[in-house]
Order: C-alpha cells, then structure tokens, then sequence
C-alpha cells in the first residue's frame, strides 16, 4: 500500500508500506493490503509503519481506501 504521513509542518512519511499500525479512538487497528476503507480518529500514541519506523503523534486522523493510507497528524 502507499503510506502518506503528513503534520500541519511538513510531510514526514511517503512510500510503500506491508503495514501500518495505529491506535485510534477506540483502540489500536492495524493496516494491511486490501484493508476495507476506512475513515478513523487517532489517539495519542505512535504510527509504527512497517514494525519499524515509528511517528509520535498527540492526535489525528487516518484514512485507508484503495490500498492508500493517509494519515494527518499533530506532533
């Protein structure tokens, strides 16, 4: 899937990703190829793309359709 991690500041992320976790308001969810779409608000935590890199984030918000993950998020 292309991944696309983006703050009000910069792009932080883009590229090719097998998987994206995320905690979201009601609890953490992970994201693999072919996920059902999706639309999410993100809790403090981490976006932990690929079990290893990993974004700190205070809130945000996560869309995924179309196998195209795009998460907007305050640092």
């Amino acid at each position: 899937m292309h991944v696309k991690v983006i703050s009000p500041q910069r792009l932080l992320y883009e590229g090719e990703a097998e998987s994206v976790f995320l905690r979201g308001d009601h609890g953490e969810f992970e994201l693999l190829d072919h996920h059902a779409p999706l639309v999410s608000l993100l809790g403090e935590g981490v976006v932990t793309i690929d079990w290893e890199r990993r974004i700190p984030l205070k809130k945000g918000i996560a869309k995924f359709q179309e196998d195209e993950c795009l998460v907007l998020i305050e640092t």
